[in-house]
């Protein structure tokens, strides 16, 4: 396997199982507050990367220093504060559309701060017009969207935040550390924003709901699998396809959400929830593509 398929399978992992989190965060959801989910999943996921690579890192100067705080304070910590904040003002399948468009910041960022990356292209905007109908479909599914200015603007402004880290995350790549050192760092740092938030939140430790299997289970899936395991896949296949090529697979939450509420939580498959299945594999294969080459 070439090192830009191995790209893309690292990618499409990653994406497969962020697709599932949401059955683990809704369980977990009936006695841990969403901040409590988050601290818990990223301190197992810090001591998961930290056990299978204990090699500290040197030499880091104070302005790589400063980008992995500041991937940090955005990829762990604010996303998720944002995303979840804004589930709680608004509907569900609205934040789900919103949050799509990282992609599209990702695009402008990157063309902005990243200048060893290609141009954006047309077939890039197409194939993101394309996936977003589908999208829209897959959310409302028939639904009448209903506006509310406090959590769209909430989940726009998470949209951005992900894809400030993204960026980030492309000019970590270049420092030359190994990969699980610097998710390591990154994840630190992200755990050390969100202590303040613990407190305004008013979380409690509650050790005895650990023995309950069921959110014991559910928060290591998270915490090894969605954290710690996706976050280092998903910032080498930055490393190797460039953050705007990462970054459209985001389209596939969607998708990989309808499948497995199909699979695991016997929900039904309508007509426009897959025929906007079809359009958001369309745009994302519009948006791969690299186009013809110029003379």
């Amino acid at each position: 396997m070439n090192k830009r398929a191995s790209g893309h399978l690292m990618a499409l992992i990653t994406i497969l199982i962020w697709g599932t989190t949401f059955i683990s965060t809704k369980v977990l959801l009936v006695d841990f507050e969403p901040i409590e989910i988050l601290f818990f999943r990223f301190v197992m996921g810090f001591l998961a990367l930290l056990a299978v690579y204990p090699r500290r890192m040197r030499g880091a100067t104070c302005r790589q220093e400063a980008t992995f705080a500041a991937a940090g304070l955005c990829g762990v910590c604010l996303y998720y504060l944002l995303e979840n904040i804004a589930l709680t003002y608004t509907l569900a399948s609205n934040v789900g559309v919103i949050i799509s468009i990282a992609p599209f910041f990702t695009a402008i960022f990157t063309d902005l701060f990243i200048k060893d990356e290609k141009s954006l292209k047309a077939n890039f905007f197409i194939g993101f017009v394309v996936a977003m109908i589908g999208i829209c479909l897959i959310s409302f599914n028939g639904a009448k969207m209903q506006l509310n200015p406090i959590g769209d603007l909430l989940a726009v402004a998470a949209a951005v935040v992900w894809a400030c880290y993204s960026v980030l995350t492309r000019k970590i790549s270049d420092f030359g550390y190994h990969t699980i050192q610097t998710t390591r760092r990154v994840f630190a740092y992200g755990i050390v924003f969100m202590i303040p938030a613990l407190f305004l939140f008013d979380c409690r430790l509650g050790i005895e709901r650990f023995s309950n299997p069921l959110y014991l289970g559910n928060l290591i899936f998270l915490g090894l699998g969605a954290s710690a395991l996706c976050f280092a896949t998903w910032n080498m296949a930055v490393k190797i396809l460039g953050a705007v090529k990462t970054s459209i697979y985001i389209y596939l939450v969607p998708v990989i959400t309808v499948v497995t509420s199909a699979l695991i939580l016997r929900e039904s498959v309508t007509i426009m929830s897959g025929a906007g299945t079809v359009l958001t594999l369309l745009g994302l294969f519009l948006s791969e593509c690299r186009g013809k080459k110029q003379k």
